[in-house]
């Protein structure tokens, strides 16, 4: 498999993307691409720098910051487990400017909080999976890749926290 990546600034920061041949994103990461190579999950890969192929979802990340976009429509490659995967899918069920706790989203899923906690941990597609909109019971913005600060930007980007 190919794998394509670019690296681009936003309002929080660089923000790297990796996508396959049909440009389905497979992983994302704030920071430079060093920060997007633990995220990848492919195995004997050389990633290669191209603007052309990662285009789309550059596109819309960029629309997302500047407020004209609140949904991502692109085709995604996570590779997980089948129960990673589902929790993946769940989390792009949490509105833009909405949030969910650990708790409430493990019993919608019929699981333990600590096991969503986890798979939420391992999603590779940050953003635009939006595992930054799942917090504490009690409001604290716990247990993301990137940081509390990263966290809280984004947050306040979609109006969930003030």
């Amino acid at each position: 498999m190919n794998v394509y990546f670019d690296t681009f600034t936003t309002p929080v920061g660089d923000f790297s993307i990796a996508v396959n041949d049909k440009g389905a994103v497979l992983a994302t990461a704030f920071g430079s691409d060093n920060a997007l190579w633990g995220r990848l999950r492919c195995d004997l890969v050389s990633p290669v720098g191209d603007t052309v192929k990662t285009a789309a979802a550059r596109s819309q990340v960029l629309s997302y910051f500047s407020g004209d976009r609140s949904r991502f429509d692109l085709s995604l490659a996570p590779v997980g487990t089948p129960f990673q995967l589902r929790v993946w899918t769940a989390l792009q069920r949490i509105p833009f400017g909405e949030t969910c706790s650990y708790g409430a989203l493990a019993k919608s899923l019929k699981s333990g909080a600590r096991a969503i906690g986890r798979a939420n941990a391992t999603n590779p597609i940050c953003l635009i999976v939006p595992c930054h909109r799942v917090i504490g019971a009690d409001g604290s913005l716990t247990g993301f890749a990137f940081g509390e600060s990263v966290k809280r930007q984004l947050l306040q980007h979609e109006g969930a926290i003030a």
